[in-house]
């Protein structure tokens, strides 16, 4: 008989193993990031504190005949004003031997003397010995500046007209005021307002008894040609030196002899002297 067929025992399939699920990964803790130093902001300089210069020690003056040297007096602080600093004379001016000067030259060099001072100006004809010269005095001078005709001179002064009329001037007999006499050979003088001394070639040299005021400014007229005008400094021989120069211009270029150059030179001097010097309301 035909055996039974025992089922056959099925095997349990063998499990497989089981899927791996993927690990959750943990999300990365991130490491803060190293801070970057922040950059440093420049210190502020502090101003240099400027160390006083070293003063050097004074010169010591020999103590002459054993006394103790005193100390220097402490001078006051000039203040400051709103008014312009007056020009002074520089001191070479004041040298001995520079007795005058050529009054444009002595602007343009500041070299004028703004106290006080004398300008001889000439106006001489190129065609003969026909001449008048003008002596000014001035003081107390508040600005000198150049104009159109010369120099401007905000001041007062006075004004001395000495006039030379050669031998055969054919209008010798008409007032040197008048205006029948030509332009340039004019002086605002009369013959009774002048002194005349008559030189040996016939010259006749005038000079004013008194010198005409000059009130508020004055203008000195730039010399053109031959002629001149000169500035004479306030030394102790001012009044030598411009009778000098009057004996060398009236001999050399005005041909009046000199013996008689040096005595019309000494009236000019004296009425200079007498009328214009800076006494009284010059002091």
């Amino acid at each position: 008989m035909a055996t039974e067929k025992k089922p056959a025992v099925k095997k349990p399939a063998a499990k497989k193993p089981a899927a791996k699920k993927p690990v959750a990964k943990k999300p990365a803790v991130k490491k803060p990031a190293a801070k970057k130093p922040a950059a440093k902001k420049p210190a502020a300089k502090k101003p240099a504190v400027k160390k006083p210069a070293a003063k050097k020690p004074a010169a010591k003056k020999p103590n002459i005949g054993g006394t103790t040297a005193k100390t220097a007096a402490k001078k006051p602080l000039i203040k400051t004003s709103d008014k312009p600093a007056k020009t002074t004379m520089p001191k070479e001016v004041l040298d001995p031997n520079i007795k005058f000067r050529n009054l444009f030259d002595a602007y343009a060099k500041n070299k004028l003397p703004f106290a006080q001072g004398y300008i001889i100006s000439s106006f001489f004809s190129e065609l003969n010995a026909y001449s008048v010269y003008e002596v000014v005095s001035y003081a107390g001078v508040k600005e000198i500046y150049p104009s159109s005709e010369g120099l401007q001179f905000v001041c007062g002064g006075k004004k001395l007209y000495i006039l030379v009329e050669h031998d055969t001037y054919e209008k010798k007999f008409i007032e040197p005021v008048s205006r029948s006499r030509s332009d340039g050979e004019q002086i605002p003088k009369r013959f009774s307002e002048l002194e005349t001394f008559i030189a040996r070639n016939q010259y006749r040299i005038m000079v004013a008894k008194e010198p005409n005021e000059l009130t508020g400014s004055f203008t000195v007229l730039k010399p053109t040609s031959i002629n001149f005008s000169v500035v004479f400094y306030q030394l102790d021989d001012v009044y030598k030196s411009i009778g000098a120069f009057f004996v060398e211009s009236l001999n050399r270029q005005r041909k009046v002899p000199e013996a008689d150059a040096k005595k019309a030179s000494q009236l000019i001097v004296q009425t200079i002297e007498k009328t214009m010097s800076f006494k009284g309301e010059y002091a």
